[in-house]
């Protein structure tokens, strides 16, 4: 009895032929995914931040980050530090 065991029945040349067709699908959906930026002159992706949204700006909406580094830099003594650590530098 000289039977042979295979842990992996799997040859090269089909894990290659999957892994070819698996790339192919990425680049395809990449491609369309990017075909309005490829396509319109001067194309570029939405702004989807909240500071981009012209309706949110107008309900007083930011974004929370923003509003932490406007909070931190209001805070007393901030501005001047900071304008003096900056001029300090030069």
């Amino acid at each position: 009895m000289s039977a042979k065991l295979y842990l992996c029945s799997t040859n090269l040349e089909e894990m290659l032929e999957t892994i070819l067709i698996s790339v192919l699908i990425v680049a395809i959906c990449i491609a369309l995914l990017a075909l309005q930026i490829i396509v319109k002159k001067n194309g570029k992706f939405p702004n989807t931040h909240v500071s981009g949204n012209p309706a949110m700006r107008k309900r007083g909406v930011h974004c929370v980050q923003s509003q932490d580094r406007e909070a931190r830099l209001n805070r007393p003594g901030i501005r001047e530090s900071l304008h003096t650590s900056a001029s300090s530098n030069e």
